[in-house]
């Protein structure tokens, strides 16, 4: 009989766990290398105070056809589309009216859903760097706003950068379309993504060989030679010492891993592979979790201030003049509030996102302290406090607003992640969609290596960047692995094309 194909999966994010769950159901051997001591990747969960948060993603991006939405399901995850309760401050650091607020939204929101329809019609001729910003100046230009509302407006578009990891105005137009996702609303998984993942690997932490704390320092996968009787193998080696062969290998490693790590491939990646991992860009969003003995926001409790909003659910901070910064450093600070998730996922905790070079200098200011010692909850109470005292029922007084335990991410100082959080698209990018499909096929690489590319950064078009987009990838190569030795088609999808939901408008 026929010995099964021997897979290597470099990587158990759910790209490398949804892949070696696919081969695994039809009959191939798989070992799963991992650089870390745990599995999930990017999707790992942590505590503040008593509260478990998700590090990685918390969103599920689009409730139409997504598969990530039927494992909530399916798995009892509690998800939640936090609507309404949506503040703003100004740049003053002055509560905007609440009719200034939806009238700002609405603009912005329609001017986010007429870039992605322009971006999809245009995008041959719209120029490589002209940014999302530049559009937003146009439409604010040729709007009926007053021109207070107009600056507000324009503010209130660099929060796009929470979206992507970097600032509104490094976003290419030309591929806004590419930052597109599923139809459908956007869901905090509330209870967080431990339930899937545990449900996305369960065949693999059962059937594969999973190699914990085994970071790949080289992958050697030659030409395939059809004339030879030697079966062609591809060796990989990792800083334990080991070395592994395998049939084919699957790289899910983190796109701006693959950026930093180009040379561990031998022989060199195709020139067309090296120019679409260095023409795609990598963002840098991270969060903040900050959690108090009571949710003050979301009382009646008399405020010092003039503020008598109530159960805020979004915050914003709009160019705060008002917070020390770094000079020339965009410093918009975006929250949501834990306390609106519904019960029994609710907490008193504020999770700000912060992203590109804010969300770099808060990083630098905490990665050499301790998570638990007071300077790290000293400095970043430092840094957030100008934001979360402009809340309504804030009181300095209060023991209720003084912070029981604080968490920073620092997924920009962690290597395994390629120090960043998931690609994006930015201006200067002259062929980003051929850049993405590039990637997916390792620029010919599979069938003439056998050497295979999984993650997010290789995504159908609509869930880039995203978990959905990173399960896919790894059906999507398991799909063709399968294919090529033979095997079955047995848990494997539909697939999923390139279409993006505003190229029908």
């Amino acid at each position: 009989m026929t010995q099964p194909p021997h897979i290597g999966v470099i990587g158990a994010g759910l790209s490398g766990l949804r892949c070696a769950d696919i081969l695994l159901q039809n009959g191939a051997r798989v070992t799963i290398l991992e650089a870390r001591d745990r599995i999930g990747g990017r999707v790992h969960q942590s505590t503040v105070g008593s509260h478990v948060v998700d590090l990685g993603p918390n969103w599920i991006h689009g409730s139409g056809e997504n598969p990530i939405m039927d494992i909530a399901r399916a798995t009892g995850a509690i998800v939640h589309d936090p609507a309404g309760g949506n503040v703003k401050f100004s740049r003053e650091g002055e509560l905007i009216d609440d009719a200034v607020t939806s009238k700002i939204e609405d603009f912005v929101w329609t001017t986010i859903s007429e870039a992605f329809e322009y971006s999809n019609r245009h995008g041959d001729s719209i120029p490589a760097e002209k940014s999302l910003f530049d559009f937003f100046g146009e439409r604010v230009g040729q709007s009926d706003l007053s021109d207070t509302e107009k600056a507000l407006a324009l503010d209130a578009s660099k929060l796009w950068g929470a979206y992507v990891g970097e600032p509104i105005e490094k976003q290419s137009l030309k591929f806004f379309r590419l930052e597109e996702c599923v139809d459908g609303s956007n869901f905090v998984v509330a209870s967080t993504y431990k339930g899937i993942l545990e449900h996305v690997s369960k065949n693999a932490t059962a059937n594969a060989d999973i190699h914990l704390n085994e970071p790949v320092v080289n992958i050697n996968a030659p030409e395939r030679d059809n004339q030879s009787s030697t079966p062609h193998q591809v060796t990989v080696a990792t800083t334990t010492g080991k070395i592994y062969n395998f049939d084919e290998v699957v790289v899910t490693c983190p796109l701006g891993w693959l950026k930093q790590n180009t040379t561990a491939f031998n022989p060199p990646l195709p020139t067309r592979l090296l120019a679409a991992i260095n023409n795609i860009s990598y963002g840098r969003l991270e969060k903040v979790y900050v959690t108090f003995p009571q949710a003050w926001w979301h009382t009646d409790s008399t405020s010092t201030t003039t503020n008598t909003k109530k159960s805020t659910v979004f915050a914003q901070f709009l160019e705060p003049s008002y917070a020390p910064r770094p000079p020339t450093t965009e410093w918009n600070q975006e929250c949501l509030s834990m306390a609106s998730l519904p019960p029994p996922t609710a907490h008193p905790t504020l999770l700000f996102y912060t992203y590109g070079k804010s969300g770099e200098e808060i990083i630098n200011s905490i990665s050499h302290l301790a998570p638990l010692s007071a300077e790290y909850k000293a400095t970043l109470v430092k840094t957030l406090e100008p934001f979360y005292a402009r809340l309504p029922g804030y009181d300095a007084t209060s023991v209720d607003c003084t912070p029981s335990a604080i968490l920073a991410t620092q997924w920009q100082k962690d290597e395994f992640a390629g120090h960043g959080s998931y690609c994006n698209f930015q201006v200067g990018v002259e062929q980003a969609d051929r850049d993405i499909e590039v990637l997916r096929d390792g620029g010919g690489s599979e069938a003439r290596r056998g050497l295979w590319f999984a993650g997010e950064h290789t995504a159908p078009f609509v869930a880039l960047g995203t978990t959905t987009g990173a399960y896919w990838s790894g059906e999507r190569v398991a799909r063709g692995v399968c294919e090529r030795w033979g095997l079955g088609s047995v848990g494997v999808g539909g697939g999923v094309d390139d279409s993006l939901p505003s190229a029908g408008l």
